[in-house]
């Protein structure tokens, strides 16, 4: 078969904050393999035999519940601080509304004209505790202390130069994508984004709602994690990434579909005649 190559050297530099990263981002909290006799109602990878099945399991038995909505942050695809928030969301496999905030974007003015220009990102709210605060450290300690199961931050998400800097360089070969904005036209509602952080496929489609600056309820996807069995109950199926459009009723899952998808929709084409 055939593969662009434009779209190949997009996948293997997408996968590269996974390498450099060591995968953080990838596994729920407390992941665990068990074998378990085949049952078709469970989620599952792999079967051994047909008697058989691999069932993963994390330290939560039922994704975390939100009384006042998700968890909201103000963030940019091309931000290595923001990179470490976005690992740990999906680790506890939370429900979070991301408003992208690259250079140019109306998220970002909100928080400016809120909290000065000297506002950093990420920016975090929280509105079942009313906790507000900036800082990745901080917010990483605040989401295990809160919904963790001990509150044990994992070494990977450490606050130390070398997750930064890790987080940094597999950034950095995306070429800035994620970092300003495109032309755009936003919908009214959030879009829900089934994904996880260590997925390639996934982080194009990060990209591709940061730069165009559309509002989307992340569902964190990791292996081990319940959301994965929520999805397989709602859908017959597990793949990520899974976009789901309230303005439209439309619902999509392989990325180069959603991209195409959000692009058509959303982004506005600037004509190279100029007028008067």
């Amino acid at each position: 078969f055939y593969t662009d190559p434009k779209r190949a050297v997009d996948i293997a530099t997408a996968f590269m904050p996974f390498i450099l990263r060591l995968g953080s981002g990838s596994f729920a909290e407390g992941h665990k393999l068990n074998i378990i006799p085949i049952d078709e109602s469970k989620y599952t990878f792999s079967t051994i035999t047909d008697k058989y099945q691999i069932e993963e399991t994390c330290a939560l038995d039922a994704p975390p519940t939100f009384n006042r909505g998700p968890i909201v942050l103000y963030e940019f695809e091309a931000c290595p601080f923001c990179r470490k928030v976005r690992e740990s969301v999906s680790i506890l496999s939370l429900e979070v509304e991301f408003r992208p905030c690259p250079q140019g974007s109306r998220f970002r003015k909100e928080i400016k004209e809120e909290f000065g220009n000297k506002a950093t990102f990420p920016f975090m709210r929280d509105p079942n505790t009313g906790v507000e605060m900036f800082e990745s450290d901080d917010i990483i300690k605040y989401l295990f202390n809160t919904y963790g199961k001990d509150g044990t931050v994992p070494s990977s998400l450490e606050g130390n130069i070398v997750n930064t800097l890790t987080a940094g360089l597999g950034l950095l070969l995306r070429s800035g994508r994620g970092s300003k904005i495109r032309s755009s036209d936003p919908p009214e509602q959030p879009l829900t984004l089934w994904s996880g952080e260590g997925s390639p496929y996934a982080k194009l489609v990060k990209e591709e709602l940061c730069e165009l600056q559309i509002a989307h309820v992340q569902i964190g996807c990791p292996r081990g994690s319940v959301q994965r069995q929520r999805m397989f109950e709602k859908t017959g199926r597990f793949q990520i990434p899974y976009l789901e459009d309230p303005n439209t009723g439309a619902s999509l899952y392989e990325s180069s579909a959603i991209i195409e998808y959000l692009d058509k929709m959303y982004g506005v084409k600037i004509s190279p005649v100029p007028f008067m």
